[in-house]
């Protein structure tokens, strides 16, 4: 792979980078702007993420419109803030109804309005101002977006009945009630954004990928949906890849990523591809956005590990079992290693005699190439495309029956294939299984987020959401909720120790305090911090993790578990090595 070269790869007036969080999208992102605007281009900076610290990055207060950068001319820089962004718009599509519905309807609305599409729909009606104002047009020779629309936003987007009104008048119940309220005044401006988007003369989309298995997998998935909707100038840029190794920790790095180089989805393979090597420094001041592209530089440490007790994931284990909790859920991002650090958990507890259950939905996380069947622990997998489908083919069939138009068919389907119908399809599974605590610790890899719990929990949603498939609320479902909430249940939220993961599992903490269920626990996982390693960009990499430790550390009021990074394959006995 040669370097990313950003003059070469950023050729058109407006470059989305997408990724899966914590891959450096923000960072690639920021050091293209600076290095094109370096060349004498006149290039604006949009950052649509709500994990973004582009107030760090650049030292500066910014604004919604555009801040001058006084160390870099001819760049300016606008950091949009998507979560208030999607509270202004929440209000602008509850309002007309306060003092009209009954309260609890009010707080459904706001729920139903509360979930990631609504913030991706509310994020899109903010940047729309970039693709579509002439004056902004004529100002820049570049306008660089810090994270880019899913596939299935706009797809939602392209729908006809997205404009018909149809959302106020549905009794369908689809599963994100609401996200495009309030947009029909827009339509011929959303419409040029959207073919903005989809014209290879005016965008480019980097999909930024780490060389590990899970960001890659989300690279390619991500490619699939958007060149299903005609985003087809698609380049990517490999972040992170690591030098041939100077240790033994160092060639394990180097191993472990060019194995998953060499087992590329399909895809990518075809795709045009340059590398940034891996980076021991924050991404913060303009000096270290320079040298993103052009040189590492073992940096001094900003911060030192605080933690007055850095406990393993053992000391989680033991505070489990001795608490009696029945239901574990691990949860986080992608890529954090849940399913690993569930596997291991359910290990240690079946060592302690514990009649122990584990169970994943993660489809590219199967159980079996984490633990045996003779590990003592008794396995299944939710199959979440089998849930969804038949939760799919249930609503239509209801909608069908009631005469529906095609273009509000087109809508449900579309709203059918949001990540919060997916949740509420595998919901009645999750009940199930959950029921079985009752003879056994059950295990889960992934479960229901803040937001779906709230929105099945909702005046009206709730019961709509079951019944419309099963006639009934079922037993396990009616007990479910209580018990997630009770002390039968341990949360453990899992993440790194970087930026993005960590910012993204502050959310998800908030959204189950939302819910009423609280965590305990917080498992850093990965750490460089304490491997015996003399690669000194490897050491360099681990003392920055130290104000992320020690933030999580406060998070969590001291319960915090550190998980190093391990050369070999987790599998089996080797997972009590955490």
């Amino acid at each position: 792979m040669e370097p990313f070269n950003p003059a070469a790869v950023t050729q058109t007036k407006y470059v989305f980078f997408t990724g899966k969080g914590g891959v450096g999208k923000t960072s690639t992102a920021c050091a293209t702007a600076v290095f094109l605007a370096d060349q004498g281009k006149k290039v604006l900076l949009v950052s649509t993420d709500p994990a973004s610290n582009l107030q760090d990055v650049f030292s500066a207060d910014l604004d919604n419109k555009g801040t001058a950068i006084p160390e870099v001319p001819n760049l300016f820089v606008a950091n949009l803030d998507p979560v208030e962004a999607a509270a202004a718009y929440r209000e602008r599509a509850v309002a007309p109804y306060r003092g009209v519905l009954p309260e609890s309807a009010i707080q459904n609305m706001e729920e139903q309005l509360s979930g990631s599409c609504t913030t991706e729909i509310a994020a899109f009606n903010e940047f729309t101002e970039f693709l579509t104002d002439p004056a902004v047009q004529g100002k820049y020779d570049q306008i660089i977006f810090d994270t880019a629309p899913t596939g299935h936003t706009l797809r939602l987007l392209q729908l006809p009945s997205a404009w018909a009104g149809f959302i106020q008048q549905s009794k369908h119940g689809a599963s994100c009630l609401g996200q495009l309220s309030g947009l029909d005044e827009k339509k011929q401006v959303y419409q040029q954004a959207v073919a903005t988007l989809a014209d290879p003369e005016q965008t480019t989309l980097v999909l930024v990928a780490r060389p590990e298995e899970t960001p890659l997998k989300e690279a390619a998935r991500a490619s699939r949906e958007l060149r299903e909707l005609g985003l087809n100038r698609q380049v990517l840029v490999m972040n992170a890849v690591a030098k041939k190794g100077s240790d033994p920790v160092s060639e394990a790095l180097y191993d472990k990523q060019q194995r998953a180089l060499a087992e590329m989805p399909e895809a990518l393979q075809d795709m045009d591809t340059t590398q940034i090597p891996m980076r021991t420094y924050n991404i913060t001041g303009i000096d270290n956005v320079r040298a993103m592209l052009r040189s590492d530089h073992a940096a001094a440490a900003e911060q030192t590990i605080d933690v007055s007790h850095l406990y393993q994931l053992a000391d989680v284990v033991d505070d489990i079992a001795a608490h009696h909790r029945k239901v574990i859920f691990t949860m986080g991002k992608g890529g954090v290693g849940k399913t690993t650090v569930a596997a291991a958990i359910a290990l240690d507890l079946s060592k302690k005699g514990k009649k122990v259950h584990l169970a994943t939905t993660d489809p590219a996380a199967h159980l079996k190439f984490v633990l045996d069947a003779h590990d003592g622990v008794r396995m299944s997998h939710i199959d979440e495309k089998e849930e969804l489908k038949k939760y799919q083919n249930a609503v239509i069939q209801e909608a069908l029956a009631t005469g529906i138009s095609e273009d509000d068919l087109d809508y449900i389907k579309e709203d059918l294939r949001s990540p919060c119908t997916q949740e509420i399809a595998v919901f009645r599974a999750f009940a199930d299984l959950v029921e079985q605590s009752e003879n056994e610790i059950v295990v889960i890899d992934t479960a229901p987020t803040g937001h779906t719990l709230l929105l099945l929990e909702s005046t009206d949603s709730y019961d709509k959401e079951l019944k419309r498939t099963q006639g009934k609320t079922p037993e396990a479902v009616k007990k479910l909720l209580p018990r997630l909430k009770s002390d039968e249940t341990e949360v453990i939220i899992v993440t790194l120790p970087e930026a993005t993961p960590v910012y993204e599992a502050e959310r998800l903490e908030d959204d189950l305090k939302r819910a009423q269920i609280g965590v305990k626990w917080w498992v850093v996982n990965q750490s460089f911090n304490g491997l015996d390693t003399t690669n000194p960009s490897l050491r360099a990499k681990a003392a920055h993790e130290a104000a992320w430790i020690n933030r999580v550390d406060r998070r969590s009021g001291g319960h915090e578990a550190l998980i190093p990074w391990k050369t070999g394959t987790l599998k089996g006995e080797a997972l009590t090595t955490l």
